[in-house]
């Protein structure tokens, strides 16, 4: 624990966002911090360390505290719930938290950590097992912007097109054995709150959830620090998505697939297989009122208004400049005079 909470892997997190030192200061501060954590630690330990970090800040700490605000503060919460008193732990304002609830919870951190387990599992096996090359990249050289972009944009596709076939294929498939697993506990909950990301049973979690998401960035084999920022767009979506609120971060990015989480959820898997519904718009599986598209066409209108908006607004503070000028001219030349 001593190595998940040095001033090495937090400033990987913090220090760029939090310095007021310039940009080259910045980048060099950071490679050295990024070069004496790699000097200081086993390859393996670097990659499980930042893994556990990522998903404490950016998905266990935050689900956790919507969690206990769902729980303490009922009133409150289900006034944002999408589905209103049914998207509480308890069901209902007035309910209390039953054991069940509570096992939810803790199914779902413990899942996370058999996450982390068997990640440790696969990189062992390469490593010390079969004598190979880790399956995530841990080295001194810090990647290119470009790169690291573009390694993001394939994994999150590829993810894309894992969890639809899985979760389609696997999961909802009569002939699969990981059909009832998955309808007895993922399907028994009465709509999507803080932690159910990742509550599920555990081999079908595994196969649906830790496959998909780490796959990818061994199939590419991702840096380090695009694996960690991989992991973080991840986990914020998994936050916000299934806390069953109507606010979110950004419109079109998380509230459409909340949406077509909930009605996966609510029609007990009828369509909305994928995570961010590409795959399920592509097999024409999307069930509800929106599609991806839909979200798309209504975010590029929303932009053209407040372009148009924006516009407006600079032509008329222009004509009131211009209006001043004209009013203050003629007094000067009365002073010149």
């Amino acid at each position: 624990m001593d190595a998940l909470f040095s001033i090495p892997v937090l400033s990987i997190f913090l220090l760029p966002a939090l310095s007021s030192y310039a940009t080259s200061l910045n980048l060099i501060f950071f490679y050295m911090t990024w070069t004496t954590l790699v000097l200081s630690h086993t390859p393996l330990r670097v990659e499980l360390f930042g893994t556990i970090a990522v998903r404490l800040l950016f998905y266990t700490l935050p689900s956790l505290l919507f969690f206990l605000f769902d729980i303490l503060t009922p009133s409150a919460a289900v006034v944002i719930k999408a589905q209103g008193e049914s998207g509480l732990p308890a069901g209902r304002k007035r309910g209390r938290v039953r054991v069940k609830d509570l096992k939810v919870a803790g199914w779902a951190l413990l899942n996370i950590c058999l996450g982390v387990a068997a990640q440790a599992l696969v990189e062992y096996t390469l490593i010390q097992g079969l004598g190979r090359r880790s399956a995530i990249k841990v080295s001194m050289k810090l990647p290119l912007p470009w790169e690291m972009a573009k390694d993001l944009a394939f994994g999150l596709f590829i993810r894309e097109i894992l969890i639809y076939g899985i979760h389609r294929y696997a999961l909802h498939s009569k002939q699969s054995p990981l059909e009832s697993y998955h309808m007895s506990w993922y399907h028994a909950l009465r709509a999507p709150f803080p932690l159910t990301a990742h509550y599920d049973h555990p081999l079908t979690y595994l196969v649906g959830r830790f496959i998909p998401t780490y796959l990818p960035a061994m199939l590419f084999r991702f840096h380090m620090l695009t694996f960690l920022l991989y992991l973080a767009v991840i986990s914020v979506e998994e936050t916000f998505v299934y806390s069953g609120y109507t606010i979110m971060p950004t419109n079109f990015f998380m509230s459409g697939i909340a949406r077509r989480t909930d009605e996966h959820l609510l029609t007990n898997g009828e369509g909305n297989f994928g995570p961010w519904g590409v795959m399920d718009w592509i097999c024409g599986t999307t069930i509800g009122e929106s599609t991806v598209e839909d979200d798309l066409v209504s975010e590029l209108e929303e932009h053209e208004i407040d372009d148009k908006v924006r516009k407006a607004l600079e032509a008329s503070k222009q004509k009131v400049r211009e209006g001043t000028l004209r009013r203050n001219q003629p007094t000067r030349r009365r002073k010149n005079d």
